[in-house]
């Protein structure tokens, strides 16, 4: 590329993502706002002093004021407000994560404990990550819930969109592969294994602002590899979702649905 036509690339990019720029947090202070604030929520070290303690949260309220600041007009949003309300509702999500953890640890034979939970399950960032998120989706905060929600799939593998509409307590178990989508609405003490996709039966913009994803109602199971799809399809109240099982209807209370391929098995005699 001659230095002209270099130089006029360079120009066109710049011009084009300086807009762009000045409407996106940086995203290394997200993750670190985040993660400052599960440090809080959940900590692995105490605090000297309940002083010392309660200035960690002051920061991170400073820090997100800062974040939002940094790319939101304040003719737009009320930042502070936005702040305050935030961190208003933090009792709340936290205590409904302190739900999740313990259906997590009484569903899982293989967790030693709540902390365990807490500090080492993927599941739960996940859970811990979406209600941090659609807290500030709530609040009309535009794009840094969905780089929230974006780092914990990354980092986890479960992709839930942070406009989901999910209750308490929720549990996930392993999570790797599950897709929640926007409008998907879960219930209360819903379990999902890993690979599970809640999403659309159709794929189309002129649809973003109607109900695509599917409703599980309260008490259902979701095993492995289950795909559901559709705005109108319901998963009635305890029901059990067996493994593999693709559905894009709905389903009764206390129905139990299951893949019928049938696993053949023979064992042959040793001819030596």
């Amino acid at each position: 590329m001659k230095d002209d036509k270099f130089d006029s690339f360079i120009q066109t990019l710049y011009e084009t993502h300086k807009a762009e720029w000045e409407a996106t947090p940086k995203i290394r202070a997200c993750v670190g706002w985040l993660s400052d604030l599960f440090e809080f929520l959940f900590p692995n070290n105490h605090a000297n002093k309940l002083s010392i303690y309660g200035g960690h949260l002051k920061k991170n309220q400073i820090d997100l004021e800062n974040i939002l600041l940094s790319y939101l007009d304040p003719k737009d949003i009320d930042i502070e407000q936005a702040v305050v309300s935030f961190y208003d509702s933090l009792n709340e999500i936290y205590q409904d994560l302190r739900q999740d953890a313990s259906m997590i640890y009484e569903k899982d034979p293989a967790a030693t404990s709540v902390h365990e939970v807490i500090v080492s399950y993927p599941g739960f960032y996940a859970i811990a990550v979406y209600r941090i998120a659609h807290q500030l989706t709530r609040l009309a905060i535009p794009i840094l819930p969905r780089i929230l929600s974006e780092h914990a799939h990354g980092k986890t593998g479960v992709d839930i969109h942070p406009k989901a509409t999910i209750d308490v307590p929720f549990c996930i178990d392993h999570g790797t592969g599950i897709v929640i989508g926007a409008t998907s609405i879960i219930g209360k003490h819903v379990t999902i294994y890993q690979g599970v996709t809640l999403g659309a039966a159709q794929v189309s913009k002129e649809l973003s602002e109607t109900k695509r994803h599917p409703t599980v109602e309260d008490n259902v199971v979701i095993y492995a590899r289950s795909t559901i799809l559709g705005g109108r399809t319901v998963i009635g109240h305890h029901s059990v979702i067996g493994g593999s099982v693709f559905l894009t209807k709905s389903v009764q209370p206390f129905s139990h649905v299951f893949n019928t391929h049938q696993l053949r098995i023979e064992v042959k005699e040793n001819l030596q």
